[in-house]
């Protein structure tokens, strides 16, 4: 794990409260240190994905404070929401994926609406492919992947912009056991490389993992 002296992400007494009597998360405290991966646990309802929509502001924090790094996401300006969210990659149980784009446009997405020059394009979309072992499926549509295929996508594609922090919700909800089993090790090998990974899970067995 890497030392440091701030932690990369705080839940400070954090709440969600979507009506008087629902709350999405209720007085949450933990931190999160830089090289960390960490895995959040808990039934369909329990709150993972609120706390994933309040760390990219898809929703607001109705009580408390969350930092991301130095940045105090709970008083996050709208106008700079955009480059918060640019710091953090996030992987979805419903892979999210572009149909009428392909494999390498899907990756390569992010980089093009960021204005990354073409050549860094090219590289960083073919290291990334490489590294989720898919290169030969490249110009393939989303509809003739495999489940575990779309999923090493979607991960691929949220590593883009070299995030310091991935966070993974639910990544392996609508995958068959050996599937998830492959989804977890590429999440801990891309933890092992530098990032920072939150993996939210209500499959007990992917601890073992």
């Amino acid at each position: 794990m890497i030392v440091s002296a701030m932690p990369i992400l705080r839940y400070i007494h954090v709440s969600k409260q979507f009506t008087p009597e629902s709350y999405g998360v209720m007085n949450i405290n933990f931190e999160v240190e830089p090289g960390e991966l960490v895995v959040i646990t808990g039934h369909t309802g329990s709150g993972k994905t609120t706390l994933m929509k309040l760390l990219t502001r898809e929703y607001s924090v109705s009580e408390g404070e969350l930092y991301f790094k130095d940045t105090p996401v709970h008083a996050l300006k709208s106008n700079k929401v955009h480059l918060h969210r640019r710091q953090i990659g996030v992987v979805y149980q419903d892979y999210r994926l572009i149909k009428d784009l392909t494999v390498w446009e899907n990756v390569a997405l992010p980089l093009y609406i960021s204005g990354k020059k073409e050549d860094e394009i090219e590289q960083r979309t073919s290291d990334l492919l490489n590294l989720i072992k898919l290169t030969d499926k490249y110009d393939m549509f989303p509809s003739q992947l495999s489940g575990g295929e779309a999923q090493r996508v979607s991960i691929a594609r949220s590593l883009a912009l070299a995030p310091e922090l991935i966070f993974a919700d639910e990544p392996t909800g609508n995958l068959d056991a050996d599937t998830s089993k492959t989804i977890a090790m590429l999440l801990a090998k891309i933890n092992e490389l530098g990032t920072t990974v939150l993996l939210s899970t209500h499959d007990l067995t992917l601890l073992d993992i």
